[in-house]
């Protein structure tokens, strides 16, 4: 009878002693997937699972917007100036963006922009659902969107540094691509089957709620100590951050390239529009499935991106924006809705290689200090570029067509791409060489 409790006493102990030693062998982390390695951060698998149904939200509205714009006043031009009005803020306030960015919390600033978001998106819910909208509500929550995206882009991107650092950056970026090309997938189908079924009004109201998810997020998320960058107000700040891309001839030219793209590329909305009302007659759910096979391509494209180890080169770049610009043509003369929808695929490919190649470039290639300025200025000219090619594409299209104004965007691209390789090609005074002892590249780039 009194071995009982010695045995229980023994049993005990062994199993403090397993417990202390479990305790004491290293903790062993889950080791993610390379094209997944970002998603070992914590505050940004929170971060990145918010953004899934933020950019669906948002890509609802997108679609809604342009569709009720176009029916509100049957006019192509007309979705182009609401595109441009979202978009001409950036334009013209864009570089004091990066300013607040880097002044500031950025957690706290995207609580704010957040839930202005949402205040927008409600009104113009409640607007269209009880059939008392008009073209000027559209276009002044849009211009209302347009300043909530000054702050809110640069601070976003600057944001995604500190949660994951520099050595998971190039990853979620393209993880962030990623997941915006989902919603871009998903949000144009389910807007296009809303729509259909109800109207514009809740496409706008479930994009209200995707707002909120996102602002209780940020709220949970804490930044670690030490990556969260906040700099002293002062005079000149704007300047510097200038002088840096003026110094920085990898920026510099990257930001040409992108004022590029944003000018004369990333004018989908209105030419899929275009294409889906006036070349196929489709309606609402052809612009629907335009958006979503560019989606389909984009999203491809990031998760390409999200495998790549090796820094982008500028020469990477510009062969990328060339390929996009020739693809754009082929699309402006595709003889069939099949044909078109599948080069759509292949510029939503070519569009996200290119955009998350460049916005890795620029991130990694600037001081902590002045990046927020820095992507202000990136995102200037890429959405400031659309609200000036916006409603000139628009314009374009109503006067001339949607094939020829398309083919025309498509040979800028090129003629702009290849005139910047060249100047870039002379400044590093760079020529092409040919070498047939070299199996892999018989023509290469090399010093004069």
């Amino acid at each position: 009878m009194s071995t009982a409790p010695a045995e229980r006493s023994r049993s005990a102990s062994y199993a403090l002693s397993e417990n202390l030693d479990r305790l004491s062998r290293p903790i062993r982390r889950r080791q993610w997937p390379r094209t997944l390695a970002a998603l070992q951060v914590r505050n940004y698998r929170l971060f990145l699972s918010s953004q899934v149904v933020a950019t669906t939200g948002l890509w609802m509205q997108r679609i809604a917007q342009d569709w009720l714009v176009l029916e509100l006043t049957g006019s192509v031009a007309a979705v182009g100036i609401a595109v441009a009005l979202q978009f001409t803020p950036v334009l013209l306030f864009g570089l004091f963006g990066g300013v607040i960015a880097d002044r500031y919390s950025k957690r706290a600033v995207l609580i704010i922009t957040q839930s202005v978001a949402t205040l927008m998106a409600l009104t113009l819910g409640v607007l269209a659902l009880t059939g008392t909208v008009a073209v000027w509500h559209v276009y002044l929550v849009a211009a209302i969107l347009g300043f909530v995206t000054v702050v809110d882009n640069p601070t976003r991107q600057v944001f995604v540094s500190e949660l994951v650092g520099d050595q998971h950056l190039r990853n979620a970026v393209s993880l962030n691509s990623s997941v915006f090309q989902f919603g871009a997938l998903l949000g144009p189908a389910l807007s296009g089957v809303l729509i259909h079924a109800v109207g514009q009004g809740w496409s706008f109201l479930i994009n209200a709620a995707s707002c909120l998810v996102v602002v209780g997020m940020l709220i949970i998320i804490r930044v670690p100590t030490g990556r969260s960058t906040v700099v002293a107000k002062a005079k000149g700040q704007l300047r510097e951050g200038l002088r840096y891309i003026q110094q920085t001839s990898e920026v510099a030219w990257t930001i040409v390239l992108v004022a590029t793209i944003g000018l004369f590329g990333l004018n989908m909305p209105v030419i899929l529009a275009a294409f889906a009302d006036h070349e196929f007659g489709t309606g609402v759910s052809g612009y629907s499935l335009f958006n979503s096979l560019s989606a389909i391509g984009a999203l491809a494209g990031a998760l390409i991106s999200a495998r790549r180890r090796g820094q982008v080169r500028l020469r990477v770049l510009v062969s990328l924006l060339t390929l996009l610009g020739i693809t754009i043509g082929i699309a402006a003369i595709a003889p069939s809705i099949w044909t078109f929808g599948m080069v759509l695929i292949l510029i939503g490919l070519l569009t996200l290689q290119f955009l998350t190649g460049a916005n890795s470039l620029v991130q990694l290639t600037t001081a902590p200090a002045v990046r927020g300025q820095v992507m202000s200025v990136y995102l200037l000219v890429l959405l400031g570029g659309q609200a000036i090619g916006s409603p000139v594409v628009g314009w374009l299209i109503d006067h001339f067509g949607a094939r020829p104004s398309m083919l025309l965007c498509g040979s800028l691209v090129v003629f702009v791409a290849l005139l910047s390789g060249l100047a870039m090609a002379h400044t590093s005074n760079l020529r092409l060489g040919m070498d047939r002892t070299t199996y892999r590249r018989w023509v290469h780039i090399r010093a004069r």
